[in-house]
């Protein structure tokens, strides 16, 4: 759960330091340009790259509470990364967006889904499909996991793990469709159900031809006849 707390100290940038050109020249010195949206109030700031991915990779991920601190201010800012871009090529973080938080209101997420346990379908020889890979969800601040698991011990060949199939995480509710969201499924490969296919149709062949032979035995007698 994302109960853990994290102290993360930020600079609010002047008006003269906003746009790309000053953001590219942030990102060189190792800071990352952001913004902390409040209440009434939306602060460009800029945290050190270091310190932000220390805070963000904690027990609680990206789901952690930030105790934001703005330029050493005594009274702290409680926010949540809500968006953040990344570098393609690198991975790290280019820019990131706070949201200011109120601990006793709920707040949505989305949470990534992580895929646990062994499937039975897979043992024999079946595909395994990840559907959705997060959810969305609505809780309390410190009651959002960092992430949802789906145990796929039951997944047989041919069948599919729902939402509606994971128990019930506390404090937290589930905002997707609990039926019409698949997480995964799991399915014959396709060669196999092809030749599977043919199988069948081959037995359905071979149980016609006593009654096809029936039939031209029967009627030989009458090509005999009028032949004579």
């Amino acid at each position: 759960m994302s109960g853990e707390r994290v102290r993360l100290e930020v600079k609010e940038r002047a008006e003269a330091e906003l746009g790309s050109r000053h953001a590219r020249r942030l990102r060189k010195q190792g800071l990352i340009p952001g913004v902390l949206y409040g209440r009434g109030h939306v602060r460009p700031v800029v945290v050190g790259e270091r310190d932000l991915r220390a805070a963000l990779t904690g027990p609680s991920g990206m789901h952690a509470i930030l105790d934001v601190v703005i330029d050493d201010q005594k009274t702290p800012h409680h926010a949540v990364v809500k968006t953040y871009q990344q570098n393609p090529l690198r991975g790290v973080i280019t820019h990131v967006d706070f949201h200011e938080v109120r601990l006793d209101q709920p707040i949505h997420a989305s949470v990534a889904v992580q895929l646990v346990g062994d499937s039975p379908g897979v043992k024999q020889g079946g595909v395994l499909q990840q559907v959705s890979r997060e959810l969305n969800v609505e809780g309390l601040p410190a009651a959002i996991p960092e992430r949802i698991e789906a145990d796929l011990g039951e997944l047989e060949v041919g069948g599919t793990l729902r939402l509606e199939d994971l128990p019930p995480i506390e404090g937290v509710t589930f905002l997707d469709d609990p039926h019409e969201t698949v997480l995964a499924s799991c399915t014959m490969p396709r060669g196999i159900s092809d030749l599977e296919e043919e199988e069948a149709e081959a037995a359905e062949g071979e149980g016609e031809a006593p009654a096809e032979r029936e039939a031209a035995a029967s009627a030989e007698p009458e090509a005999a006849d009028t032949e004579e």
